[in-house]
């Protein structure tokens, strides 16, 4: 998605510079919401003011918006055709794929340690069982479960000292 904001803000229509791009990324990447919408707000306020960021978010938000409620409106007769229901089948496929490719390269990306790898396997062998038994539990739950587990065990090793966190 950032290379496409980028392309379109700063190569094609020029609003902001690159550096402008780096900031609004940083920006975007540590407040909460999707980065379409943050981009979209600093682009819209640092060319029309309040009023530009606000028609900037609401041209990025409406559009999806209309587009999930239409469907949610007529999504049971729309499933009544098959090709559309093969189509949705078809989908969440693809967003499965798609999350376990963002966790691969998580996974790859990420300091191999034996505590945040133990964690990583028991949550994925716990999500497995969860869906081959079909037990009503939600992965949510799961990763408040992790989250506690890995607080725990940062308050029991203390804190770790030198930069970025590393020993």
């Amino acid at each position: 998605m950032i290379p496409i904001i980028e392309n379109i803000c700063v190569e094609k229509k020029k609003w902001i510079t690159h550096d402008e791009m780096m900031d609004v990324t940083v920006i975007a990447e540590s407040t909460p919401g999707p980065i379409a919408i943050n981009c979209a707000t600093y682009v819209g306020y640092k060319q029309k003011g309040i009023l530009g960021a606000i028609a900037a978010t609401l041209g990025v938000v409406l559009p999806s918006f209309i587009i999930i409620y239409l469907i949610s409106v007529f999504l049971n007769d729309l499933l009544e055709i098959s090709w559309i229901a093969n189509a949705f089948k078809g989908i969440r496929i693809a967003v499965g794929i798609l999350i376990l490719n963002a966790g691969i390269n998580m996974f790859v990306k990420m300091k191999k340690r034996t505590i945040p790898c133990i964690i990583l396997i028991c949550s994925f062998i716990a999500m497995i069982l969860i869906n081959i038994f079909a037990w009503n539990f939600s992965s949510i739950f799961l990763l408040l479960i992790a989250a506690v587990i890995s607080l725990v065990i940062f308050l029991v090793q203390g804190a770790p000292s030198g930069k970025g966190g590393e020993k």
